[in-house]
């Protein structure tokens, strides 16, 4: 075999010679060849974390934890404890807190979301949301992330302050989609229900709260019967109430609180 590679070895340098070098890509756009992202299959343990302290200890091997929050280092740490590492960011409401806040003009904030801080944002101007989003889910690339969660995906359903239709809501997910797998980040529907045999192709995993208190659990098993994760968190109801079930639909659920701390119990 070294043989043949002294042989080949001329003939391979003369073919690299003879090849131009791909192009880097340019700030803000995606690499070509990130053609390939994780795509995560039902019966993976989690954890969910985006307050407090990190606590990188937790023997699952997938983490979720605040994009803005933590730097390289901290999902360098979670990859060489063996985690996939997803990145939690708010695609569809604007949060006065993030270092970015400034950048939104002021027509694309609507009402109160019901958190501290947080405004629904007018998801049709995608001409201006668009280039924000590519810039906060850069970061999650640079960072190292896996994987992106993106929240606040269902304005249409709620009272924003701008006449949303389910169309826009569908045309804004599927962007965040793209711009993420453009980057080599899979992406997770977060909540939307309703919406989930449209984006089921879009997106590489759900991620949902409380579809057990609410007896909506069933409408995600099309994430499950397509091989896709759907990662589950209760808030309210013991675990002896949720786990059977969610074991029965495939379901990675966990009991957390509402501050999305360490803490956590799992089925």
């Amino acid at each position: 075999m070294r043989r043949l590679a002294a042989l080949l070895l001329p003939l391979l340098l003369l073919a690299a010679a003879c090849t131009s070098a791909p192009e880097a890509p340019a700030p803000g756009t995606s690499d070509p060849k990130s053609s390939e992202w994780w795509r995560p299959a039902p019966g993976l343990a989690w954890q969910w974390q985006l307050s407090g302290r990190l606590d990188p200890t937790v023997d699952v091997p997938v983490y979720d934890i605040d994009g803005f929050d933590h730097p390289a280092s901290a999902v360098a740490d979670l990859h060489r404890r063996g985690r996939k590492v997803i990145c939690y960011l708010s695609t569809g409401a604007w949060e006065e807190f993030r270092p970015d806040a400034g950048k939104f003009p002021k027509e694309l904030l609507g009402a109160g979301n019901g958190w501290p801080g947080e405004r629904w944002l007018d998801i049709r101007r995608t001409d201006l949301l668009a280039p924000l989003m590519a810039a906060r889910l850069d970061m999650c690339r640079t960072k190292g992330f896996d994987a992106v969660e993106p929240d606040n995906m269902d304005g249409y359903a709620n009272r924003t302050g701008f006449p949303l239709t389910a169309a826009d809501q569908l045309a804004y997910n599927r962007l965040i989609a793209r711009l993420a797998h453009e980057r080599g980040l899979a992406v997770g529907l977060k909540n939307d229900l309703d919406q989930i045999p449209q984006l089921l192709p879009d997106f590489d995993f759900a991620v949902n709260e409380q579809c057990a208190e609410y007896e909506e659990c069933d409408r995600l098993t099309p994430f499950v019967t397509s091989g896709k994760a759907v990662f589950h968190a209760e808030y309210e109801l013991p675990l002896a109430a949720f786990c059977p079930r969610s074991k029965e639909l495939g379901l990675d659920s966990v009991l957390k609180k509402y501050e999305l701390g360490v803490w956590r119990r799992a089925c």
